[in-house]
């Protein structure tokens, strides 16, 4: 059960928190009608950031100190609830708005603790955005309180109250909690990912000491009684076994950054830490260098997630580069004919961790992707330089791993400059040429183009034949291409697939890339449906995803599927791309006495019968159900390809998309990288996952 308020603790604090510090700004009603602006999509994404900010709010309490436990649970019916043992939100009656402030909260657009006053010290985001957009997007919103003796309920539908806040009876516990169901008219169909409420909370949990944090998916549970009608503070006292995750660490930013690099062989032994408050703002700061070639920098505002960085990542940028240029010059640990680190020498192989807590804080859009708060830049600067410093000194054998680690860097990307130049040039003298073996398309218009990438020249030969010449491209690609996990750009471009691919592409890469200068929006990997083909496919997503990631995210990259039968019931030809659909036209009826099954090669072999053989052959097999099994697209002529795999009209395609950066760079890792311990444990791991074909 919640623990029972500490009044004199709380006073102690110094913190008056009633309906004093609910500041109001403006009504609720465009939220509904244009969701978009406030949780940035009505997709998955959008979705769960309903939870993130309901959860933001127990996790202001818990950066207080006036909250150590919250548990959030996935109930039936999509409903989700969060229950927190902090202050609870006051629900005495607010001055300006003659209503509860609970009511204000949950009905209000900047309404909330965090406008001014003494509410909160330091917190995520603005109280009331958040709950007040949730209660908007949902269909059903209940917030239990207790506090101050008593426990009080309200609820609401579309943002609207149903009834004024109700006493229920006395409370010796304090917290908040918050039941919440999204509006399918707003999100279509609802499904919360349990990996990523799991994968989002972890790294919340790490981020604030000593926090306790369990989270239940309780979808499956069967009960008469719905939680309303549960007089419980937190689920798990209902004692249900139901899968569950909690999550507690006492290690903070350095834990964080040890399971980050768990899949990774360090440079230096000992992690950084530093941590300190400089003219009002909090600065924590952790990283360590790692034996790899990209970078991963996770920077974090009041505890908020910035994918898109900010002025506190530009400020760590700019020490870490001083920083190691100063120690290196001191040291003279580098010829003068080298010059010195650039920003892009100093991350390579590094992995930190940035938060910051501000009192006032400025996000770019209301997502909070991205912090705006200049004086987090200078402050980031001043604290992490001064450390990372002393670190350096302090710890000489890292300090000399880390400095050899960003002269190989620099070789190796005034090398890399050398050779893209190299390709540059090549291409100006040649006045752009494009590959010999591109067969590209006519169209100029890079909307309405597309890049085939197929396996060999069998392949090739019958995509160009097969295609649609106005808009469809062909390239060809001769064996495996080269593994660009561990490659970097000089030697990636001295791979002649890579170097053909990169030139028809017409971006550039490195820092010369321009996405603008696509030639094509579509570029479509088709390979064979072997373990040779997804390997291929494999070596070619990683490419994309480690120098031209932009062009991923932009939603450019396609895989194609092409089917893996053709089925012939006399005159009727049909084609079926997985072994589900084969059954589906074989029909469950099928008489396996009158199916003729052949390989592609046996098909070809039918294929050169004469006219008279093969009056013959289909007099005798009239009754038959003919099923050729395709190994590669290079068994199929030019008119199959055509109908089954390129025909906009026919074709299925399945586009490459990045839901989790992190996730990605971590399977990315393990599956490509240098370490084979990790790659083997993935394979036994999801080895049923495996779809074999034999």
């Amino acid at each position: 059960m919640a623990k029972e308020k500490d009044n004199e603790k709380d006073g102690e604090k110094g913190h008056h928190y009633d309906a004093s510090d609910i500041s109001v700004l403006e009504g609720l009603e465009p939220v509904r009608k244009r969701p978009g602006m406030y949780i940035g999509t009505t997709g998955p994404d959008g979705l769960h950031h309903l939870v993130w900010e309901i959860f933001d709010n127990s996790r202001d309490e818990a950066m207080g100190g006036f909250c150590n436990d919250i548990e959030i649970v996935l109930l039936p019916g999509n409903r989700v609830r969060v229950a927190d043992n902090g202050r609870g939100i006051p629900v005495d009656i607010h001055k300006k708005t003659k209503v509860s402030a609970l009511e204000t909260v949950m009905t209000t657009l900047h309404a909330g603790g965090k406008f001014g006053g003494d509410g909160y010290k330091v917190s995520g985001g603005l109280h009331g955005v958040g709950a007040s957009v949730v209660n908007a997007l949902s269909t059903y919103c209940r917030v239990d309180v207790h506090r101050d003796g008593g426990k009080y309920f309200q609820e609401y539908s579309e943002g609207k109250k149903k009834s004024a806040v109700k006493k229920t009876g006395a409370s010796k516990l304090h917290g908040t909690i918050v039941t919440f169901e999204p509006d399918e008219k707003i999100f279509g169909a609802i499904k919360f990912d349990w990996n990523t409420v799991i994968n989002h909370i972890r790294q919340q949990a790490y981020l604030v000491k000593k926090l306790k944090i369990l989270i239940i998916d309780a979808r499956e549970w069967n009960s008469e009684k719905g939680m309303d009608d549960t007089d419980v503070f937190y689920f798990r006292d209902l004692g249900l076994e139901l899968p569950s995750v909690s999550f507690y660490f006492e290690g903070g930013l350095v834990s964080l950054v040890k399971y980050y690099n768990k899949f990774q062989k360090p440079v230096q032994n000992n992690i950084f830490y530093a941590e300190k408050e400089i003219d009002g703002v909090g600065v924590e700061v952790s990283l360590q260098y790692v034996d790899d070639i990209v970078d991963r920098i996770f920077p974090f505002a009041n505890n908020i997630y910035n994918p898109e960085g900010g002025t506190h990542v530009t400020g760590f940028k700019t020490a870490l580069t001083r920083t190691l240029n100063t120690y290196c010059k001191k040291n003279e640990m580098m010829k003068e004919s080298e010059g010195g680190f650039t920003g892009e020498d100093v991350l390579e192989g590094l992995t930190a961790v940035i938060s910051v807590k501000l009192r006032e804080i400025q996000f770019e859009g209301q997502t909070k992707g991205k912090l705006g708060s200049m004086e987090a830049q200078g402050a980031v600067a001043t604290v992490f330089g001064e450390a990372f410093s002393n670190f350096l000194e302090e710890n000489p054998d890292d300090a000399k791993a880390i400095i050899n680690k960003s002269i190989l860097a620099l070789k190796a990307r005034k090398a890399a400059k050398a050779a893209k130049d190299s390709v540059l040039r090549k291409g100006a003298l040649e006045g752009m040429t494009l590959p010999g073996k591109l067969a590209d398309c006519q169209s100029k218009d890079a909307s309405e183009s597309e890049l085939f990438l197929v396996e060999g020249d069998s392949a090739g030969g019958s995509a160009k034949q097969g295609r649609d010449r106005r808009t469809q491209a062909i390239l060809p690609l001769r064996g495996k291409i080269l593994n660009v996990e561990r490659a970097r750009i000089d030697k990636m471009l001295a791979s002649k697939e890579v170097k053909s691919l990169v030139i028809a592409m017409g971006t550039s890469i490195g820092d010369t890339f321009d996405l603008d200068k696509m030639r094509y929006h579509k570029i479509i990997i088709a390979t064979d449906a072997d373990v040779d083909g997804s390997h291929i496919r494999t070596l070619l997503l990683t490419l994309f995803y480690r120098y031209f990631r932009q062009v991923v995210e932009a939603g450019y990259i396609y895989i194609a599927q092409p089917p893996l039968y053709k089925i012939k019931k006399g005159k009727e030809i049909s084609y079926a791309y997985t072994d589900e659909d084969k059954i589906k036209i074989l029909g469950k009826g099928a008489d396996v006495n009158e199916i003729q099954e052949v390989e592609s090669s046996e098909a070809s072999e039918e294929a050169e019968e004469s006219e008279e053989e093969k009056e013959e052959t289909a007099k005798k097999s009239n009754n038959k159900i003919h099923i050729q099994r395709y190994k590669g697209l290079g068994e199929m002529n030019p008119e199959e390809l055509w109908e089954t795999t390129m025909d906009p009209k026919n074709r299925i395609l399945k586009r490459v998309d990045i839901s989790d950066a992190e996730e990605a760079n971590k399977v990315f890792d393990i599956l490509m990288g240098s370490e084979v311990p990790p790659r083997k444990s993935f394979i036994q791991s999801n080895a049923k996952l495996a779809e074999i074909d034999i």
